[in-house]
């Protein structure tokens, strides 16, 4: 009799198994296609321009990377703790009050990047004037993303992000007839906006921005803290950035972005990773929190690992007149970057598997401090690498801070690991906050 007692059990087991390796496939056919089309548009952008106008690109692109967290941290973010297991109505509820609020960081950021574009004037401040147009659509974009993945849909987000690689294809096109930084954003964003209008229809949900003031005061402990911990975290790349072209040069700031464009599957993945894994970890805590740990660590392991695979094979197995090829002139200055770009990668990839642990569990505290500290790191280095050694000075610096931090990560989710499931319980008790009420239309 116990035996058959114990066999429905293991039945339930294999089928959440086989239910996370479904989700988790896609999520992973989401990323391939979001990376591969990060990776093109860099590397197209590269040989089409060369290393100073590629340069100017990465500023923008890195500029887009803290617009992007802010509209995580406020919008998507809290959507995906809240909403990942709830009943449908309740889900498309959130949805429109998220998407809404993506739509408000885009609108009000994009006034940010008009003015601060006029002020600059010259390619650098077009480039940004081109960026401010483009940003509702490649927040609402980035939204629908999350908002699939909260539902366990992600064949939806696949499908969103194929749409824009392939919108993608005609654009880049006719950007490189231009040969201009402002077409070749443009065309990244118009992708992007024809993805967004996909999204609306898949979802067959309106965005609402009226209800952006509602969703940050009903959000707002875990928003608050996560709007920090996010732009702390693309902040500190921006600041890097230009701190590295302030003393360096633009043309610095390019070889640097052109090693980081070879590593751009695994960092395009680390950009969007919480679209699957902090989903993933909210179930398998309710599930079977004693299992976080384990989740978490092949989750960062395996993308440390196949970084330092990537990394290594670039190093050893592509030759001068391939990446000559593939991306122009940029390649002579970016393949002595190549180890230390992947080492920072190989630390961040690592960090990635605790920081999904910590949005798991809630603590937004100890995520928010890792963050941080881990940010401090980054800033630190990689500013003191570039006035000991330009652009090799810089790379070495990063790969030294997120090797670093990624420690400081782990300390924290063993902490948190401990204030959740008591050492020694063979069935935890977990205390979950309870899920907020959505916006009412």
């Amino acid at each position: 009799m116990a035996r058959h007692r114990r066999a429905p059990r293991s039945i339930l087991r294999s089928g959440a198994v086989r239910a996370m390796a479904g989700r988790l496939s896609w999520g992973l056919g989401d990323q391939a296609v979001s990376s591969l089309t990060n990776f093109a548009v860099g590397l197209y952008v590269a040989r089409s321009l060369g290393t100073f106008a590629f340069g100017i690109f990465s500023l923008v692109w890195v500029t887009y990377g803290v617009v992007l967290n802010v509209s995580r941290g406020l919008a998507t973010d809290p959507l995906m703790v809240r909403f990942s297991a709830v009943p449908e109505a309740r889900w498309r509820l959130g949805v429109a009050s998220a998407s809404g609020t993506a739509i408000g960081v885009g609108c009000a950021t994009g006034v940010v990047s008009l003015v601060a574009g006029l002020a600059a004037g010259g390619p650098l401040g077009n480039a940004f004037v081109a960026l401010a147009v483009v940003l509702p659509g490649l927040l609402l974009q980035d939204a629908w993303r999350f908002a699939f993945f909260a539902r366990g849909e992600g064949k939806k987000a696949f499908l969103n992000d194929l749409a824009c690689g392939v919108a993608l294809i005609p654009a880049l096109f006719a950007a490189a007839r231009v040969g201009t930084v402002v077409a070749f954003v443009l065309a990244w964003g118009v992708a992007a906006a024809l993805a967004a209008v996909f999204g609306w229809f898949q979802t067959g949900i309106l965005p609402h921005p009226r209800e952006l003031a509602g969703w940050l005061r009903t959000q707002r402990d875990l928003s608050v803290r996560y709007l920090v911990e996010n732009v702390s975290n693309s902040g500190a790349s921006q600041l890097r950035a230009y701190g590295l072209g302030a003393i360096a040069g633009i043309t610095a700031v390019g070889a640097v972005r052109g090693a980081e464009q070879l590593l751009g599957p695994f960092l395009a993945l680390l950009m969007g990773l919480s679209l699957v894994t902090v989903a993933e970890g909210a179930r398998v805590l309710q599930r079977a929190p004693h299992r976080l740990k384990h989740f978490c660590v092949i989750l960062g392991g395996g993308q440390a690992a196949a970084a330092l695979c990537w990394g290594l094979g670039l190093l050893l197995l592509v030759p001068d007149g391939a990446g000559r090829w593939v991306m122009g002139s940029v390649w002579d200055s970016s393949s002595p970057l190549i180890l230390p770009v992947t080492l920072a990668v190989v630390g961040a990839s690592f960090a990635t598997g605790a920081a999904a642990g910590l949005r798991a569990l809630g603590a937004a505290k100890r995520s928010l401090r890792s963050q941080l500290v881990a940010s401090l790191f980054y800033v630190t280095f990689g500013i003191v690498g570039a006035f000991l050694g330009d652009a090799a000075g810089s790379a070495w610096g990063v790969a030294t801070a997120t090797l670093s931090g990624s420690v400081v990560w782990w300390l924290q989710l063993r902490v948190g690991l401990r204030e959740y499931v008591p050492p020694g319980a063979d069935e935890p008790t977990v205390v979950f906050e309870p899920i907020k009420e959505p916006i009412k239309e």
